[in-house]
């Protein structure tokens, strides 16, 4: 998938895990788009390692169930976020 791909699924996915996600989590359009970017990475890997068994740094495919992995990623990677940041302050 090229990088265009990644970031129009970054961005819904992104968009759509910062609603469902309870709270409020601080940062724009960018930082949405990169948490969701992250997240897809991190749900395309999580489901390449459960599905397959091995570890590859995989993205979610732009489809729906794509959509499903990534928005569970960006929702994974929010979190994250949110751990890092109350943290730090």
């Amino acid at each position: 998938m090229n990088i265009i791909a990644w970031i129009i699924l970054g961005l819904i996915a992104g968009a759509i895990a910062k609603a469902i996600y309870p709270g409020s989590q601080g940062g724009g359009i960018v930082a949405t788009t990169l948490l969701g970017i992250v997240g897809a990475f991190l749900g395309g890997t999580l489901f390449s390692f459960l599905s397959t068994g091995s570890l590859q740094l995989t993205s979610a495919s732009l489809s729906i169930p794509g959509l499903f992995v990534a928005v569970l990623g960006a929702i994974i990677a929010i979190f994250l976020w949110g751990l890092f940041t109350r943290r730090a302050a």
